[in-house]
């Protein structure tokens, strides 16, 4: 049985990863490894600013925190899988399946953007608000109904690549191990990597290996949304014109490719003017509007992450069982 010895993962550990996920999702109860990561950054970064407090300091010891968390990630999840497979196959093969799939965030992220769904269909914009500031950094409290769906379908959108073809597609590549490093990548960029006074040297490096690990699966998660645009009858065509017309707009090398093929597909415009603790950040828009956002939306954008991440696991699993 290949669990860590074969260059790629077994198709049926990736769908049983992706499926444990819908079923189970992030159980409060449960100990998650991100939150682990999140207090191994927190540490490091009171250790390193109790040390450096020059600019180009903080820029070379911000390469540390990869270094030391994605390797770190990637050799402790090796190393444990490798103890189970001495234990028991079948123990390394469980723990497999169970750490790719707290890797992937589909039911995490599906549940999100139908809570706040729900509350605009109810006509309740204090819970619906309330629910967009869960997920979102911008500012809620004075939002209209159009604006926190477009809150609701860019954050839908974009985290289809970070929450769930970036995973899979290492997950794909080099088992749990490589999985769990992409998620370092990705919570060292949610904690650090921000362009801000406090983080603009420290987070430098955590924030560019983000975008490079990003690159790649956010181009394939716009041909899983074809296709899951194609299943649904949605405008193909529009999809492709919008994303090589506007993905580039976004500021992020990567987000404007998911945010764009919605925006293409729904035949709306995303992006705009949002406030982030008062001040205004105006955001390039994408799509056209062709139809004014409703909460709709909001379940149609959910209906193509789930698509869209079912045939990119099936494309991947056929692959990999032809390889």
């Amino acid at each position: 049985m290949m669990i860590l010895s074969s260059i790629f993962l077994p198709p049926l550990i990736l769908v049983a990863a992706y499926i444990t996920d819908l079923i189970v999702g992030d159980p409060r109860k449960v100990p998650h490894p991100v939150v682990g990561m999140g207090r191994t950054i927190s540490a490091l970064e009171r250790a390193i600013r109790r040390r450096v407090e020059s600019a180009r300091g903080l820029k070379r010891a911000g390469f540390l925190l990869p270094i030391a968390l994605v390797g770190g990630s990637f050799a402790l999840t090796w190393a444990l899988l490798r103890l189970l497979a001495m234990i028991h196959p079948w123990a390394a093969l469980g723990a497999e399946v169970w750490l790719i799939a707290t890797t992937v965030a589909a039911k995490g992220l599906a549940q999100a953007g139908m809570d706040i769904f729900r509350c605009l269909a109810r006509g309740d914009l204090i819970a619906s608000r309330r629910a967009l500031g869960m997920v979102v950094g911008r500012d809620t409290a004075d939002l209209d109904e159009a604006e926190i769906t477009r809150g609701a379908v860019e954050t839908v959108a974009e985290n289809i690549v970070d929450g769930i073809i970036s995973p899979l597609f290492y997950a794909a590549i080099g088992g749990a191990p490589l999985a769990m490093a992409y998620r370092a990548v990705n919570t060292l960029d949610s904690m650090v990597g921000y362009k801000n006074e406090r983080y603009l040297h420290l987070g430098y490096a955590s924030a560019r290996l983000d975008d490079v690990a990003n690159w790649l699966p956010a181009r394939l998660t716009v041909l899983a949304l074809a296709g899951a645009a194609f299943l649904m009858r949605l405008p193909v065509g529009r999809m492709l014109r919008t994303v090589g017309r506007d993905a580039r707009r976004h500021p992020s090398p990567n987000s404007g490719f998911p945010e764009s093929a919605v925006a293409g597909a729904l035949g709306v415009q995303l992006g705009g003017l949002n406030y982030y603790k008062g001040v205004p950040s105006d955001r390039a828009r994408m799509g056209d509007a062709l139809q004014s956002l409703q909460p709709g939306h909001i379940r149609s954008t959910v209906k193509l992450m789930y698509g869209s991440s079912a045939l990119f696991v099936v494309f991947t699993a056929l692959l990999l069982w032809v390889a």
